[in-house]
């Protein structure tokens, strides 16, 4: 596994070549470009180590000026490698939130190298809008959602154009980025 400064430089390359080069998420940009993503990695290898070190993750957000940090990615190489079990740790960070009082405050989104979005099969392209070299977090600022979230018909729009891009470049070609992203 490599060391913490090559995930980091990996999720980077991952965020700038796949998410913000596919434009898969149009907001994006200006938050990497402008230096306003915390990247951490955990060395937490269960959940519940994972479940601690959000905690410390999701505090130092809400304590943090967006002025200074805007949004934080959690990486943890080490916990969590079967998506399933991911899957149900994303599902328990709700109660992590409420704990927390950050509910509306904080949101939690999702990214896994094996991710799969329900009724889809392991290899269908459309899966890959959420895959990433590592199991991540990314922790986002309700209003920052909100104030990017402008035009709900825009936002309806993006995971119908993500797929379409996806089924364009085809899985052998999105594998490829990936592999490339990873050596």
């Amino acid at each position: 596994m490599p060391d913490a400064e090559t995930v980091i430089e990996q999720t980077r390359r991952w965020i700038s070549d796949v998410v913000i080069g596919l434009n898969l998420c149009p907001f994006a940009r200006r938050v990497f470009d402008g230096g306003l993503i915390r990247f951490s990695v955990t060395d937490a290898v269960n959940g519940e180590a994972l479940r601690t070190a959000l905690a410390l993750e999701l505090k130092s957000l809400a304590d943090t000026p967006a002025e200074q940090i805007e949004t934080a990615i959690l990486i943890h190489p080490h916990a969590l490698g079967d998506f399933l079990d991911y899957n149900d740790f994303v599902v328990e960070t709700e109660s992590l939130l409420e704990e927390l009082e950050l509910t509306g405050v904080i949101q939690i989104a999702g990214f896994h190298p094996h991710y799969q979005f329900g009724g889809t099969r392991p290899d269908d392209v459309e899966n890959y809008t959420n895959r990433s070299p590592f199991p991540m977090l990314h922790l986002l600022r309700e209003d920052s959602v909100t104030a990017v979230n402008d035009d709900p018909e825009q936002l309806l729009e993006i995971p119908r154009r993500n797929i379409e891009t996806l089924r364009r470049l085809g899985r052998a070609r999105l594998q490829k980025m990936l592999g490339r992203i990873t050596t």
